[in-house]
């Protein structure tokens, strides 16, 4: 009888929305968990008659589930959980993981380091991003695990260019001597203590000497003497090398060389950088005192790898004993178009179909990408009051239909009962 099947039917579609609000709430303290919200749809109608009028007269076949729509609004984050490989995304966006060789989806960013150092999801899934090369991301290149270089060791970097930040005194008697130092570092990461003494020789002139500590290098080296002119205003000028030649306006020098290194490495060259990046002389000379304020190289030692972090675009940068940083590759961010078309795997992926189309992979803080958090989780975005009160209405809606079933059946009995 077609007045046993309406309030069936609304039995069975608050059946599913009980369970759906129980699986909210279930995953409250889920990461990233997105809530769902169960809404219904009249089933099919029958004309029964029309009204004098012509009218049409229909009587209603019951309820279904319309749809099961996801919120995908952000949940609010768990800042500064201390741990480097939590991140958390704060806008639109999916972080990509590789399960099995399919591409999936997930807003979780608890993620785990693996044995051999490649950053994985809970479940297991290698998170995908762009690969770097010598510190530098290749966004063109095809997406690549995440690997942190845990227990790999930095190569060192011989020392290439050196500076010195300075002023050498005006008023001071020619034959004053000045000294600066700046550490470089050979092609074996050791260090050296180069030392620059500027001695004045006339008027705006100050010669110059560049060696290493003794013992540290043969005697043989080049270009390491020369001298320093300045204009009346105490700029520099103009530079003269150890052959006489001279340079006007200053250049940077190069082809600096210290041979026959103590310890085995390969011969040591390196230029003086004497401008900085917009042009201007870092060594002055007016009356106020010699002195070298600072000195800076771009050498450095091996470093054991100690920790990483995320920047707000998905930079993944490794931190080493030797105080120097390096890019290991950057998280990629995948962009749907119509998100509600995607298909929940559990594990927190998701998978994109052909109502979802396929994701738009770039950076984070591109195109309408969120953002990234570093050492913090997107938590659930489940409203508890909300889903309380969805509770009350669909047990109400559960018991008005177990109501018209037992109405229906007593109605039955007493139609049996008026036959008999």
């Amino acid at each position: 009888m077609p007045s046993f099947f309406i309030p069936l039917s609304g039995l069975e579609a608050d059946n599913t929305a009980l369970n759906t609000i129980a699986n909210n709430l279930s995953n409250m303290n889920t990461v990233a968990y997105k809530s769902q919200d169960v809404q219904f749809s009249d089933l099919f109608y029958q004309q029964v008659g029309e009204t004098g009028s012509g009218d049409p007269e229909q009587v209603g076949a019951g309820t279904q589930v319309g749809a099961i729509s996801t919120d995908f609004s952000t949940g609010t984050p768990n800042p500064a959980t201390g741990i480097a490989q939590d991140v958390a995304l704060s806008g639109d966006g999916f972080f990509v993981v590789n399960n099995g060789g399919v591409q999936e989806y997930t807003r979780a960013g608890n993620f785990s380091i693996s044995s051999d150092g490649h950053l994985t999801s809970q479940g297991g899934q290698q998170v995908k991003g762009y690969p770097a090369s010598n510190g530098a991301v290749n966004t063109n290149a095809p997406l690549a695990a995440i690997q942190i270089p845990i227990g790999q060791v930095q190569q060192p970097k011989a020392t290439t260019s050196m500076s010195l930040t300075a002023n050498l005194d005006a008023s001071a008697a020619v034959g004053t001597s000045v000294q600066g130092q700046v550490t470089v570092y050979d092609s074996l990461g050791e260090s050296h203590i180069a030392t620059v003494d500027f001695q004045k020789t006339a008027a705006n002139t100050w010669s110059y000497n560049i060696a290493l500590p003794s013992g540290d290098a043969a005697s043989s080296s080049a270009n390491t003497v020369g001298s320093l002119t300045f204009d009346s205003n105490g700029n520099l000028a103009s530079t003269t090398d150890a052959s006489g030649n001279v340079t006007s306006p200053a250049q940077n020098l190069t082809g600096i060389q210290f041979n026959g290194l103590s310890d085995g490495a390969s011969n040591m060259s390196f230029s003086w950088n004497l401008l900085d990046s917009t042009g201007k002389p870092t060594i002055d000379q007016v009356a106020a005192g010699s002195g070298v304020a600072s000195s800076n190289q771009n050498g450095y030692s091996s470093g054991q790898y100690q920790s990483f972090t995320v920047d707000s675009n998905g930079v993944v940068s490794a931190t080493y004993s030797n105080n120097q940083t390096q890019i290991v590759g950057q998280l990629a961010v995948a962009s749907i178009t119509n998100e509600q078309g995607l298909t929940r795997l559990g594990d927190n992926n998701y998978q994109t179909t052909l109502a979802s189309g396929q994701a738009a992979i770039g950076i984070a803080g591109t195109n309408g990408r969120g953002t990234i958090q570093d050492q913090a989780v997107e938590g659930s975005n489940v409203d508890i009051s909300t889903q309380f009160s969805d509770l009350i209405v669909a047990q109400r809606a559960f018991e008005a239909n177990s109501k018209a079933i037992t109405t229906f059946d007593t109605v039955t009995q007493e139609t049996i009962n008026m036959i008999h």
